[in-house]
């Protein structure tokens, strides 16, 4: 049960599985343990916390010796030492999000990175190759936080994509266990991205009043709000988020996020905007990240043993 390709080698990973780059969750207790059973644990810069990132940083080559990246949320970091300040702390793997994959592309592998850019768009893709990028992560319209208005589901956009691009891809968005992995597989990637799973995570540091609503969670139980301005979420519903879903938006929904730790931290899930993924309906339990990244890797090629034996080749 061992994988090979493209992302394994690059990423130097044992299962091609990355950990979402969430804003104050994917910070070392989470991304270490992550790293340590063998997927790739990023640490976020989307919370624009750059000195407790510095930290973070260096409490994971305390808590693992595997490899790990860092992302690189261009809307809510704008300072231009960003590159200066990640190529610093020594990491070798990047991705880029929310912004021009031509602003930093080139700088980070003049450095010797590895850089994947998020898309949610075939546009977009075809934008950060021509950029220079070595990867793609293709993010579906399933997956919770920050969304493009005009969502595309993974299973439409990743086979599209994967037509027109020879860079490896990660996929992003609806991807929870070993059969949506190979599903992913089957359509052009060689990777996915898990957000919602891992929040759910008990090594996750949200509090458990949001990974119990995740686990309580049906799959209709997520809707996106500001379709009508970028950039649009998609979170748990609760009493607040259902009250935003077809208001008429009088403040940005980046506003809505002002009180984010207290839901967060505090539990408070009506404090904020609870940013989940459509797989909250497929989480039935809080468990250990190296227990879910385990059963990822054996689910993945029992689905794949099964298909064989089933459709075998001509």
């Amino acid at each position: 049960m061992k994988f090979d390709n493209r992302i394994t080698r690059m990423l130097g990973v044992e299962v091609p599985l990355v950990q979402a780059p969430m804003g104050w969750i994917a910070r070392s207790q989470l991304a270490s343990a992550v790293s340590n059973a063998g997927g790739m644990g990023i640490i976020e810069t989307s919370s624009g916390e750059l000195d407790n990132i510095r930290h973070e940083i260096k409490k994971m080559r305390e808590l693992t010796s595997k490899p790990f990246g860092v992302n690189i949320a261009q809307a809510f970091v704008r300072d231009p030492k960003i590159i200066d300040f990640v190529v610093e702390q020594g990491v070798k793997f990047v991705t880029t999000s929310a912004g021009n994959p031509q602003k930093y592309t080139s700088t980070l592998k003049a450095a010797g990175l590895t850089v994947f850019h998020v898309v949610p768009t075939l546009d977009a893709a075809l934008k950060a190759v021509d950029c220079g990028v070595d990867g793609l992560v293709v993010e579906g319209g399933e997956g919770g936080g920050f969304k493009n208005p005009r969502d595309v589901a993974s299973m439409v956009l990743l086979p599209l994509v994967r037509e027109k691009v020879e860079v490896p891809i990660i996929a992003a968005g609806g991807f929870v266990d070993g059969a949506s992995m190979l599903a992913a597989f089957a359509l052009g990637a060689e990777a996915v991205q898990m957000g919602t799973r891992m929040v759910s995570a008990a090594e996750s540091p949200v509090h458990d009043n949001w990974k119990h609503a995740i686990v309580n969670a049906k799959e209709t139980d997520t809707l996106m709000l500001g379709r009508q301005s970028s950039p649009a979420l998609r979170a748990l519903r609760t009493e607040r988020s259902n009250a935003l879903e077809f208001a008429a938006p009088d403040k940005s929904m980046l506003e809505q996020l002002a009180n984010i730790k207290e839901l967060y931290f505090g539990g408070d899930m009506e404090a904020s905007i609870a940013l989940t993924g459509q797989v909250c309906g497929r989480i039935n339990e809080v468990r250990p990240v190296a227990e879910i990244i385990d059963t990822v890797r054996t689910e993945f090629f029992q689905a794949l043993g099964r298909l064989q034996k089933e459709y075998p080749a001509a």
